[in-house]
């Protein structure tokens, strides 16, 4: 029934990852007769080639470190080395568990799903498998993909992207890592856990370059202690290779040579030959512009996800696909704040911040009107047993709302998620301070930042 030009969806959608499929889950459940198109898995990069792989990565890592260093805690324990096989075993199970739930999904909400590849045909159309998909509305969300630079082929053996990567039969020796921001210092630091001598070449001058500096700075004063080396403020200019690996050449003429070069400089949008521009879809080197509802120029056309230049994040593919499903429901819909979306790298120790920096605070609202407060983990208990180290930053307009949390150390990805709450709701520091948080609790060191802001600091100096 899909592929008969007589039938006539309320939406077609062409891309099954996380965009695409949560604006299928929502249309579906708003009443809409949904289309989605896929030409490889539903889940797309978050689920198979990117956020749950990864992170199974930095798990398995985080077992090796903790066999190794369990002496400290009293436990005697011997770490023999990484089984790779199993590790991939290990990692695949997850995927394999969680992939199985969104088909069930999928299916349970009666979207008609079409496997193969698809392209725009007409502001109304999609086809696919030879044949033409009818809909009243059409989404774009054909994600992204890892990017290169001009004249550095990756060739999946000795230059390798994160795709290639996470499916790596062995654990190099060493490795280049082109790129400091999230993608990079998450394998930096999971190939660390596993053994391998790891330097970050990063052309900005910090690694995480679009947190706040302090984070930054955080996060490099870990990675040395780790042993992770890192060059900064030095962009690359080739790389060639050796007899047995790669050798990188900066621009300053300084080398480095390892068995591995992961190019790790971000994603660029999956567009090309797809019929966007050829039916007047307005773009921007390769991203589909659209408005803040995600409409695109041509109204029967929006797009999500990767694909549109807004934050590379599974959960605002999530939110865009939503926002569209509902929009197209005649739900009332309300512009993604993508400042109030929380930010989590993997690495450990882990960053995570929701707002605005403290630099970007000064910009907006003058210097003299913006007050920041660092709370160190040193002076939380639970911390404390877990050996973590770290610092929570909070920025505040001066007797206003708290403007951005900014957060480094072991599993303060798991706090973000109060943290959005304090600046989404423009909360005040002493409206938080009010707030009673469980002892001990990592998340007591978010409560304790806002007692100290709101001029009443219990476990830190004034």
């Amino acid at each position: 029934m899909a592929n008969d030009a007589s039938t006539v969806f309320d939406l077609v959608i062409l891309g099954g990852g996380s965009g695409g499929y949560a604006a299928a889950l929502r249309g579906a459940q708003l009443g809409l007769d949904v289309a989605l198109i896929e030409k490889d898995k539903v889940g797309g990069t978050c689920l198979h080639r990117g956020c749950i792989p990864t992170k199974a990565l930095l798990h398995a890592g985080e077992i090796a470190d903790q066999a190794r260093e369990s002496e400290q805690f009293g436990v005697k324990a011997s770490f023999e080395g990484i089984d790779i096989a199993g590790v991939h075993k290990y990692k695949d199970g997850v995927i394999a568990g969680l992939y199985k739930g969104l088909q069930g999904l999928v299916a349970s909400r009666k979207v008609t799903y079409i496997e193969g590849e698809g392209r725009l045909s007409s502001p109304t159309s999609v086809d696919v498998n030879g044949r033409r998909v009818e809909g009243r509305h059409v989404l774009l969300a054909t994600g992204s993909v890892p990017k290169s630079l001009p004249g550095l082929d990756i060739d999946g053996n000795r230059i390798i992207s994160s795709d290639h990567a996470l499916v790596l039969d062995r654990v190099p020796k060493s490795a280049i890592i082109l790129g400091g921001g999230v993608i990079g210092v998450e394998f930096a630091s999971a190939w660390k856990s596993f053994g391998t001598e790891v330097t970050i070449v990063e052309g900005l001058k910090h690694l995480v370059p679009v947190e706040d500096e302090n984070s930054s700075k955080l996060l490099e004063r870990s990675f040395r202690k780790r042993g992770i080396k890192f060059n900064l403020g030095t962009f690359f200019q080739k790389a060639e290779y050796t007899q047995d690996g790669v050798k990188v050449t900066l621009a300053d003429g300084k080398e480095f040579e390892a068995e591995v070069l992961l190019v790790a400089i971000g994603r660029g949008p999956v567009s090309q030959g797809l019929g966007y521009e050829e039916q007047g879809v307005a773009m921007d080197r390769g991203y589909v512009l659209v408005d803040e509802y995600m409409r695109t120029n041509v109204p029967t056309i929006s797009a999500v996800g990767d694909l549109v230049p807004t934050l590379q994040l599974a959960h605002v593919g999530f939110a865009e696909g939503i926002l569209v499903a509902e929009r197209l429901a005649g739900l009332k819909t309300v512009p993604i704040d993508y400042d109030g979306v929380p930010r989590v790298t993997y690495c450990h120790p882990e960053v995570a911040s929701v707002g605005i920096t403290e630099a970007k605070a000064k910009e907006i609202y003058g210097a003299d009107k913006v007050v920041a407060l660092k709370y160190n983990l040193a002076g939380n208990g639970r911390s404390k047993i877990l050996n973590t180290a770290g610092e929570i930053k909070l920025v505040q307009v001066k007797d206003g709302a708290v403007v951005g949390v900014h957060m480094v150390g072991d599993r303060m990805g798991e706090q973000v998620g109060e943290a959005q709450l304090i600046y989404n709701w423009e909360a005040l520091p002493a409206e938080v301070a009010q707030l009673i948080h469980a002892h001990p609790t990592q998340s007591e060191a978010l409560g304790e930042a806002h007692l100290a802001l709101a001029g009443k600091p219990l476990h830190a100096h004034d």
